[in-house]
């Protein structure tokens, strides 16, 4: 699967990026739990401070997961799951006007092509990993 010339290393930089830039984003809810609730709680979430720092966990954990090649799957998975239910729940650009409906839809595609890469991590978990540490698969 990754034998053409480079296809390791450009793999191990599409996991460092991908988990790297969701694990950031998942920390960042760490950093703002007050009015990130303040947004889930308008948005409608049940128990927004949880959902903030439960949502924190899992895009922390799912990140380093694909970095590391630790249960993949498991990790891939959450993550598609996580951003989808998070595209239609909280970036529902069909209720906005303005400019916040803009704002949504740039919000709901990032989650929408972010999901579509998961479950492409999520479509190759079974495979041995380049420089990953292959637990799980």
């Amino acid at each position: 699967m990754f034998e053409s010339a480079g296809a390791d290393v450009a793999f191990l930089l599409a996991r460092v990026i991908f988990g790297g830039v969701l694990a950031f984003m998942g920390f960042n809810h760490f950093l703002d739990v007050e009015g990130m609730a303040g947004y889930a709680e308008f948005k409608g979430l049940p128990a927004p401070k949880a959902s903030v720092v439960l949502s924190g966990v899992l895009l922390v954990l799912g990140g380093l997961s694909l970095i590391a090649g630790v249960f993949p799957a498991i990790g891939a998975g959450a993550l598609a799951v996580f951003l989808v239910v998070s595209a239609l729940k909280m970036h529902d650009f069909w209720n906005a006007e303005g400019e916040e409906a803009q704002n949504e839809m740039t919000a709901f595609l990032k989650n929408v092509y972010g999901a579509g890469a998961a479950l492409a991590f999520l479509a190759i978990s079974n495979a041995a990993w380049p420089y990953a540490l292959n637990i799980g698969l």
